[in-house]
């Protein structure tokens, strides 16, 4: 197996840490995206309301996908992490998800948690995903 890392510069570099955005294992064409959170280059958070922090992190699953030529279409498995209930959030996160992956419809699941990356941190969005062919 051979194991592409995937860095997009307008993205916070986890290299310090060991942590890459995405690997593909190129034998199979599998993306792994690491959590995508609202944070700069500098892993600072952008804003303190799920909302935006939502808006932000499709856009950094988005921007991962494109720079492992994928596309939202090429999602198999997404995962929400919120912190506290994620009950509590959906009618503001459903229609963010929704409106991001348009038609695509992957296997998605909702989970609340006790903290995320950093305490400014409200949602965190992990996905699964395959290489355009």
């Amino acid at each position: 197996m051979t194991i592409k890392h995937i860095n997009p510069a307008s993205l916070y570099d986890g290299k310090e840490i060991g942590m890459s955005q995405a690997t593909i294992d190129t034998d199979t064409g599998l993306i792994f995206i690491s959590g995508q959170v609202d944070w700069d280059t500098d892993s600072l958070s952008n804003s303190n309301d799920i909302e935006t922090q939502t808006i932000n992190a499709a856009k950094n699953v988005i921007a991962v996908l494109e720079a492992a030529n994928s596309s939202v279409e090429n999602i198999l498995q997404l995962r929400v992490y919120v912190r506290g209930e994620a009950a509590d959030y959906m009618e503001i996160i459903v229609p963010i998800i929704a409106n991001t992956l348009g038609t695509s419809r992957p296997a998605l699941t909702g989970i609340g948690v006790a903290s995320l990356a950093s305490p400014d941190t409200l949602i965190e969005i992990e996905a699964t995903a395959k290489v355009a062919r």
